[in-house]
């Protein structure tokens, strides 16, 4: 396959941008599986491959309404609880048919947000991801980083849960973002010392393993914020969740 030049008859650098978009969620309760949302290619280059969905930016508007855009378009989803800028690749070589510099945003969709998503996309676990078309592989693992690292200082995991939830059900969602057991209890403690969550009231019926019904929850903000800046993730360093 013949690349495209890079330059146009005047000298002047010549490419495309497009923008990706790596849509994550989680799913199934207190067993939740951390999802990402692609789609499979129908032309070269990777033709039959998955991909995140992604597109060029128009010149008559911004990178965040491109990323709308080519969801809408491509998926059919509508909105996103949270999204953020994650970073941008620019290797010559990442696309093979021409030069293209991508940059990458990360977005989360509650998990009992009301999806209407066209029969091509595809929600892939991403502890399982399959061989994936360009670098994409590359930007799902830096965006599960961003995420892991946000789960520590920032109110972001209200962007996956549920309008109401019990403790139970959020602790399957931090599992699944964070690739680890969470201690329940605990967890309770850190949010509600955060302010990051109230209670609501209580469930009918009592819990999975009998005894009184638990608690039902719910974020004090559906808005980013940073909530406790001095906690982070790190090699060798213990969280509190």
């Amino acid at each position: 396959m013949k690349r495209a030049p890079f330059r146009d008859r005047t000298g002047v650098a010549k490419y495309r941008h497009e923008v990706l978009a790596v849509v994550l969620r989680a799913a199934d309760g207190e067993q939740a599986r951390l999802k990402v949302l692609v789609r499979r290619r129908e032309h070269e280059p990777f033709a039959g491959e998955l991909a995140l969905p992604s597109g060029p930016v128009e010149v008559d508007e911004s990178m965040e309404d491109a990323v709308t855009r080519h969801l809408a378009s491509q998926l059919g989803l509508a909105g996103l609880a949270h999204r953020e800028q994650l970073e941008t690749y620019s290797d010559p070589e990442r696309d093979p048919f021409e030069r293209t510099i991508a940059t990458a945003y990360l977005g989360l969709v509650p998990s009992d947000a009301e999806l209407s998503l066209v029969s091509e996309a595809v929600w892939v676990d991403v502890t399982d991801l399959p061989e994936m078309a360009f670098d994409h592989h590359l930007v799902i693992e830096s965006a599960l980083k961003r995420l892991r690292g946000k789960f520590s200082y920032t109110n972001i995991a209200f962007a996956l849960a549920p309008a109401e939830f019990t403790m139970a059900s959020l602790r399957g969602i931090y599992e699944a973002a964070l690739g680890h057991e969470v201690d329940v209890t605990n967890l309770l403690r850190v949010l509600q010392r955060r302010g990051q969550i109230e209670r609501v009231g209580t469930l009918a019926g009592s819990g999975a393993r009998g005894g009184r019904p638990p608690s039902t929850w719910k974020f004090t903000s559906n808005e980013y914020q940073v909530t406790d800046p001095f906690a982070a993730l790190g090699p060798g360093r213990r969280t509190t969740v």
